[in-house]
């Protein structure tokens, strides 16, 4: 039988012990499950990438986002597989995967489930406080969407039970209290044109949303590379039309201000003052530069034949 880590995170919001039990069962069908229960996020890194090391067929990532982002970054670029049991506030990548949406569901699914290779993008970035080097699922960003995030962050109950509702909440408070008259401080350089911005959206997946059902739109068609849009102010006036236009996949170049590439191979952003950055809903820190590149094969995922 092949192998395959079993990573939970227990603080997940719809994880229980009885439901990690029958999912193990489940599993068990067709793998011989190890299950771990690490610590921080480091350690669930870690974890997956030592079981790539040793040979896994597959990871498992029983959780939220967060638990997938780093479980996927420790497989990034292996013959192992990322398998998805979605336990968690919103579940994005779940839902991009076309994975059942109930844990039980999503475990069966993976009894009969095949690898196939999905796309990541490639985060790098440099600072006086050290380089880093992670993979975006599905996102990731810099400016006013990492500040959406840390504010997010800072109610972690509210996040737990309120989820959609929450985000749509920090959403707001990073614009009114934050951005309306921020002047730009990144300057953008994708596929060799610059410009001056507050934010900053790459888009690995077409549609994603942090919404529940909602789609989220940067292009009206799929592309093989990374779509980015960058923006060059925030107000109100400007974000509800972006808002409007991305969950309706109509052009958001059309708005003033507003830029999209549509399959872009190289995004380079310098932060003066330096700004945090996102990947997968995950803040990863604060950054004066950053680079972002497509990784059209990075990714192995178990999906449902």
């Amino acid at each position: 039988m092949q192998r395959v880590l079993l990573v939970a995170n227990p603080a997940a919001s719809g994880f229980t012990g009885a439901l990690h039990r029958h999912v193990s069962r489940i599993l068990g069908e067709r793998y011989l499950v190890d299950a771990v229960w690490p610590t921080s996020p480091a350690e669930n890194q870690r974890m997956c990438a030592d079981a790539a090391a040793d040979g896994f067929y597959g990871v498992v990532a029983m959780g939220g986002d967060g638990v997938v982002h780093h479980a996927a970054n420790g497989i990034a670029n292996t013959e192992t597989a990322l398998g998805i049991i979605p336990a968690g506030t919103t579940n994005v990548v779940a839902r991009i995967y076309g994975m059942p949406a109930k844990p039980v569901a999503c475990a069966e699914a993976l009894v009969t489930a095949e690898p196939v290779t999905m796309p990541l993008a490639h985060v790098a970035t440099s600072s006086p406080t050290g380089a880093r080097s992670a993979y975006a699922v599905f996102a990731a960003g810099i400016g006013y969407d990492a500040d959406m995030v840390h504010i997010a962050d800072q109610r972690p109950a509210s996040k737990y039970y309120f989820g959609s509702i929450h985000y749509a909440t920090s959403a707001a408070s990073a614009l009114f209290t934050n951005y309306r008259h921020r002047p730009a401080n990144l300057r953008v350089t994708c596929d060799g044109e610059r410009l001056d911005a507050v934010a900053v959206l790459v888009q690995v997946h077409d549609p994603y949303t942090y919404f529940g059902k909602l789609p989220l739109r940067l292009t009206r068609k799929s592309t093989p590379g990374l779509a980015v849009l960058v923006i060059e102010s925030l107000s109100l006036r400007r974000a509800i039309p972006i808002l409007l236009r991305s969950t309706r996949g109509r052009h958001l170049d059309e708005i003033p201000g507003v830029h999209l590439f549509a399959d872009a191979a190289k995004l380079v952003v310098e932060a003066e003052p330096p700004s945090r950055y996102q990947a997968d809903g995950e803040l990863l820190g604060t950054t004066d530069w950053i680079e972002v590149t497509p990784e059209p094969q990075g990714l192995r995922v178990l999906k449902p034949v």
